[in-house]
């Protein structure tokens, strides 16, 4: 079917008259009128006939005509979904994040976000850091929000930092290092409560044991998931090492203390992740955007 011909017998059928269709398109009336007899001829019917000094649709031509309204309206609907895809107002964001700022961040960030863009769809798997570069690098997300050490993947991903926060060593009130300074020989003596191999924490941890070559500590205890080891330090049992972010409110209520080990004083990055020199879907875009405004700011 000609569906420059049905556009032309649509904006007749819209405007009721040849002479305001040309005038809308701006093409000359023989012209149309040429077109549509030729798009009449190629369907069979007649869609149009003479009344008076104008014309009128035949019964055919106003089924027709329904029909092509519906037609072209979806068409509105597809020229604006485009737009607001484009613009970010549709379509999804597919994030992997690691437990710190999947927890402590994104609630945030994507509520600020579904404020301005109720349409699209937010998809976010919580997993540790090597997991995270993982589904980065096998297209299964768009982009990773990583809090950790930046890791090496050659020219492969592309990492912007958004901030720092501290890493603090946390007890119960009742131990002995609550609120003390030793070193960190002695700190590593402590059993620990740490989440599973993989997480970015635990990691940096054996990786400052091997930096000032203390040995490792004993792991004690360990979760899959990061409030489960608070819990377990909050009850009495162990140290952990641990952002900022996760126990702050909990150090400031008295039911953590730090551990201020000498000589220790490190930071942890927050960043979001991308796949080197690949554009962006628009929503994710935008996402990223609008992360860079409002980035976590201690209080």
């Amino acid at each position: 079917m000609n569906l420059h011909a049905l556009r032309l017998f649509h904006i007749i059928a819209v405007t009721g008259s040849v002479t305001r269709a040309s005038h809308v398109l701006n093409i000359s009336q023989p012209a149309i009128t040429a077109q549509i007899k030729k798009f009449e001829k190629e369907l069979g019917m007649t869609l149009l006939t003479s009344r008076g000094r104008g014309i009128a649709l035949t019964a055919e031509g106003e089924e027709f005509a329904r029909y092509a309204e519906r037609l072209f309206a979806v068409e509105q609907q597809m020229e604006q979904y485009v737009r607001d895809y484009n613009d970010g107002g549709r379509g999804s964001v597919r994030l992997a994040a690691t437990y710190l700022p999947a927890h402590f961040l994104l609630p945030g960030w994507i509520a600020r976000f579904k404020k301005q863009h109720e349409q699209v769809e937010m998809m976010i798997t919580t997993t540790n850091s090597s997991e995270a570069m993982v589904q980065l690098l096998q297209v299964e997300v768009d982009a990773a929000i990583y809090g950790g050490v930046p890791e090496s993947h050659l020219d492969s991903v592309q990492s912007e930092e958004l901030f720092q926060d501290e890493l603090w060593f946390v007890v119960a009130p009742g131990h002995r290092f609550a609120n003390q300074q030793v070193t960190l020989a002695e700190m590593m003596k402590e059993p620990f409560v740490m989440r599973e191999k993989g997480s970015s924490t635990r990691e940096r941890l054996l990786s400052l044991c091997r930096t000032y070559s203390v040995p490792a500590p004993s792991i004690s205890l360990q979760f899959n998931g990061l409030n489960e080891a608070i819990k377990a330090v909050m009850a009495g049992y162990g140290a952990n090492f641990v952002s900022s972010l996760v126990v702050r409110e909990q150090v400031r209520r008295g039911e953590l203390c730090r551990v201020n080990v000498e000589g220790i004083q490190l930071l942890n990055s927050i960043a979001v992740c991308t796949r080197t020199g690949e554009p962006l879907p628009p929503p994710t875009r935008r996402f990223i955007e609008l992360i860079r405004q409002y980035p976590y700011v201690h209080q």
